[in-house]
């Protein structure tokens, strides 16, 4: 059974910084593309950032810059530091494997994360 669970998010005001981490189980993790998307009220889900089994990585605009993914295939944990957060950035973020190139099979429940300004 795959289990995906993402831990981190929380209230933070404009300019601060975040760390998420998604644990994953059930998975061949250092063989799974990996992702972090994001939901915000009202608007259709969205990649932020993505990482293949080798480490390349891919970022939304909005984020380049601002975000880092990471991965720690020894520990099974999928990671998104999040710095200079701005009130847009305010979503739930949800973590996602899969292993085809950007094609994401499993999900996790999400982790909420509020921006005041």
């Amino acid at each position: 059974q795959v289990q995906l669970v993402e831990s981190g998010g929380g209230l933070v005001q404009a300019g601060g910084s975040l760390r998420l981490s998604c644990a994953a189980s059930g998975i061949i993790f250092s063989l799974a593309a990996m992702g972090w998307y994001r939901q915000a009220p009202g608007k259709e889900r969205e990649l932020v950032a993505g990482i293949s089994p080798s480490g390349s990585t891919n970022y939304a605009d909005s984020v380049k810059g601002r975000f880092t993914i990471s991965r720690d295939n020894s520990k099974n944990t999928l990671y998104l530091q999040m710095n200079s957060l701005k009130p847009e950035d305010t979503a739930m973020y949800y973590c996602a494997a899969g292993y085809s190139a950007r094609v994401y099979t499993y999900w996790g429940r999400g982790t909420q994360v509020t921006v005041s300004s």
